[in-house]
Order: C-alpha cells, then structure tokens, then sequence
C-alpha cells in the first residue's frame, strides 16, 4: 500500500515553475494541527503562494518514549522504564522504515523522516535533551530539522502563556538563528483573546521576508 500511495503521489502533474518559498509550522501539538486553534494557517501560507510543510504527528510519540530513556541514561531513572520505550521505539520505526524507503525512490522529492535519537543529537546543540515538559527540546528539533531541510521559515505556534513552549520554542530562537543565520522563525500566541490580525500581520511579514530571499536567490543562480 505504501508503495502504490508514493508511486501515485510521484506521478502527480507538477507545473513548470520555480519552487515557491517553503513555510514550516511547529509548535505546540494541539495548536500546530488543529486549524480552529491556529486559525487556518497552512491556508494562510499557501494564499500567500507559500508551500506548507508541517512535520508529521508521530514524532512527538517518539518524542516521548525517548524520554525515559534519556532520563535512565543521565539521570539514573528506571532502567526497565527506559527498555520498555525503547522497544516502542523500533517498533514504531519498523512501520516507518517502509515509507522512507519508498520515498528514497522518488528521487528526493519527499522528505525523508529521520530517526528521534537523530533529532535528539540535533537538538542537543542548542539546549539539554532534559527538557521534558511540553513538547520540550523536541520543538527546537523540529526547526532544525525543518531548516536543515531546505524549510528556513517557521512559524512557531504556541498557546499563549505556555512557559515550556515559551523556553524551548520562542526561547531558542535567538541561538538558533545564531547558529542558523538564514533562518526566518516567527512565533505567534494563539488564545482566544489574542488578535487574529495581529497574527496575520506577523505571519505576513514573515513571509514577505521568505519570499524576498527566495527570489534574492533565484536571481543569483539565474545569473550562474
């Protein structure tokens, strides 16, 4: 099935045009896939002739059962704790392992997905992988992850006066640009009292940023 739904996929019409800027959405779970708690902001980035991206949902299962195990490994917590996860872990990248392999064979025209103690390692350069609460040092991975992969711009989705998201998400932000100097990250508060146009505004701007660079860059290579 995984390779019939890849192929179909790989067969899709493309249009005969340059890439457009590549928008990524991270945060915290409920706000980053849930469109009524982030106002529809993959419509947002696609209307404003941006490509989304937002990574998948089983990374922050994997997120968490990698914790245990980090915790038993530096922390001396439970030993059988941290087997019992691990084993979850190659289970679940068992099932995955077919589609990155299939996705291997498009050529490099789907992200592949990378292993959590990968996205541990990532992350371990800019804060401790102690970091549990929330979707703790995982959001940080995710942006490295995402500028990595070609994804500079980001918006970092947090519900407002969420202190975890706050520290490993709008917190890292400063060092991951430090590190990752084109990078573009936005972080928006989602609430219910907060202004939508004010968070319209934001991720426009935003985007207006990523689509100059993009062009910026299109002309260089036009020029090569």
């Amino acid at each position: 099935f995984v390779k019939f739904a890849v192929e179909k996929f790989d067969k899709l019409p493309l249009q005969d045009i340059p890439r457009k800027p590549r928008v990524g959405l991270v945060g915290e779970i409920l706000v980053k896939f849930h469109p009524d708690a982030n106002n529809n902001a993959i419509d947002v980035i696609e209307a404003e002739g941006c490509e989304a991206v937002l990574p998948g949902v089983l990374d922050f299962f994997l997120y968490c059962c990698y914790n245990p195990v980090w915790a038993s490994q530096n922390l001396g917590r439970s030993k059988k704790t941290a087997f019992i996860n691990k084993n979850a872990i190659e289970i679940l990248e068992s099932f995955r392992k077919p589609i990155n392999e299939a996705f291997k064979a498009t050529g490099g025209k789907f992200m592949l997905s990378e292993r959590i103690e990968e996205l541990a390692q990532k992350s371990s350069t800019i804060l401790s992988c102690g970091n549990f609460c929330g979707e703790g040092w995982f959001l940080t991975a995710e942006m490295i992850e995402l500028i990595q992969d070609g994804v500079p711009n980001i918006i970092c989705a947090q519900p407002f006066a969420c202190l975890p998201n706050h520290v490993t998400g709008k917190g890292m932000i400063k060092e991951l640009r430090r590190h990752y100097p084109m990078s573009n990250i936005i972080p928006i508060d989602y609430d219910p009292g907060a202004s939508e146009a004010n968070q319209l505004n934001r991720i426009k701007l935003m985007i207006s940023t990523a689509h100059a660079v993009h062009n910026s860059m299109l002309a260089k290579e036009e020029k090569k």
